[in-house]
């Protein structure tokens, strides 16, 4: 590729990421989610389409994605973790596009975190509403909730973290939601929703306690 202005250079899309212990172990951003990713990006280079655009798109498949969680129905589950998959990878798109085009802002940085989160949050909601309508375990709904909660708060440990050593890059985890979204298609189909709640809380019990710790004693380190 030439990487003139009206050509798609898959090596400039790419995020420097300098967090190198996940990406070392999880792969499925760079792939899975890049690769399919840039066929789109491919496709719209040349339009009038941004990457905000891109962004809320994501956004409204992940919304969509779940209500029919939300409905305990296995196909309704199947459809909604194919949609998740989908939009993982638009998710992936709205970035390679704005550092290929030199549209990359501050303002699309953090809507794309603000929105991340929200559908994070959902998704995890309504896996657990589902598998509660699903097989009647209010266990399940409970496990779920918390998972929940523990995962924005492992996400707010690992940012104010960031603060604390002056690191402002955003995006580094990507590889670990893209992840977390792959396993969601796959217990969807596999109708087994019930280990993956468990997987997250006992995923995010173990990252709260981490991130805690961690963020202690890099303070205790510069004092």
């Amino acid at each position: 590729m030439n990487g003139n202005a009206d050509t798609f250079d898959y090596q400039k899309s790419l995020k420097k990421s300098g967090h190198q212990t996940i990406n070392r172990f999880i792969k499925v951003e760079k792939y899975i989610n890049r690769p399919l990713a840039s066929l789109l990006v491919r496709a719209i280079f040349n339009t009038g389409i941004t990457p905000n655009q891109l962004t809320l798109g994501s956004f409204f498949l992940f919304m969509l994605a779940a209500f029919f969680f939300s409905r305990g129905e296995y196909a309704f589950s199947v459809l909604a973790g194919v949609l998740t998959q989908l939009a993982a990878i638009i998710d992936s798109a709205d970035g390679m596009l704005a550092r290929s085009k030199n549209m990359c802002s501050h303002f699309g940085s953090c809507l794309d975190l603000f929105l991340d989160r929200v559908s994070d949050f959902f998704l995890i909601t309504a896996i657990s509403l589902g598998q509660y309508l699903y097989s009647g375990n209010l266990t399940l709904l409970v496990l779920g909730l918390l998972g929940a909660g523990l995962y924005l708060l492992q996400v707010i440990e690992y940012y104010i973290t960031n603060i604390l050593t002056g690191n402002s890059k955003t995006g580094e985890t990507g590889e670990a939601r893209a992840l977390m979204l792959l396993l969601i298609l796959i217990f969807s189909i596999a109708n087994r929703q019930d280990i993956l709640i468990y997987l997250l809380l006992v995923e995010t019990v173990l990252m709260v306690i981490y991130h805690f710790f961690h963020f202690l004693s890099l303070g205790y380190r510069r004092q």
